[in-house]
């Protein structure tokens, strides 16, 4: 499967590199994302549910972030296994170009998909990551630019609380850590 999108992010290119730097920001950002933990230098395990088509599946996999060129662009490289609904792997490469006040962001992915996802078709399968992506960046535009209440994530408009969270119950909104760039840290 290959991708390719632009989006325009309401904000200015510091602060989307920020954001897309900040795990906690993502994990509320990705459809079915459950964890997100460090494992190495710019690298992470995740924890995430997927669904293509009737294939639904726990996926947990490894995303390594290289070719950083903070805060331009980088490269990140995905593997993840989900049992019995087959595997998933492969690379995106993310560029930021400043536009005024906002940022053009352009991701290119290749990947692959095995086990019971490739079997239920190609047209499937890029139908559901065209719906993730397109999620995401609903979600993390929002996010950045503050839609969702201030500086919060309303976890009850994203119907993704973390596990073992009641704020989706208690329609509390929880906060956002601030956006840290881990990776001028390394």
């Amino acid at each position: 499967m290959e991708m390719t999108q632009t989006q325009r992010l309401p904000v200015p290119q510091q602060v989307a590199w920020q954001a897309l730097n900040d795990t906690a920001l993502l994990q509320h950002c990705i459809p079915g994302c459950e964890s997100i933990e460090p494992d190495g230098d710019n690298a992470y395990q995740l924890t995430m549910m997927a669904a293509v088509g009737p294939v639904k599946a726990r996926f947990k996999g490894r995303m390594a972030l290289q070719d950083i060129q903070a805060p331009d662009s980088y490269t990140i490289h995905f593997d993840g296994q989900g049992g019995a609904a087959g595997f998933g792997r492969g690379s995106a490469r993310v560029t930021l170009e400043p536009d005024g006040e906002e940022t053009v962001l352009t991701y290119t992915v290749n990947a692959q998909v095995g086990g019971k996802m490739a079997q239920i078709g190609s047209r499937l399968v890029d139908a559901a990551a065209r719906k993730m992506a397109d999620t995401f960046f609903t979600r993390f535009s929002e996010a950045v630019s503050g839609q969702s209440g201030g500086n919060d994530i309303d976890e009850q408009s994203t119907g993704d609380a973390a596990p073992g969270d009641d704020a989706e119950a208690t329609g509390e909104r929880k906060q956002k850590r601030s956006w840290t760039a881990w990776i001028s840290k390394s």
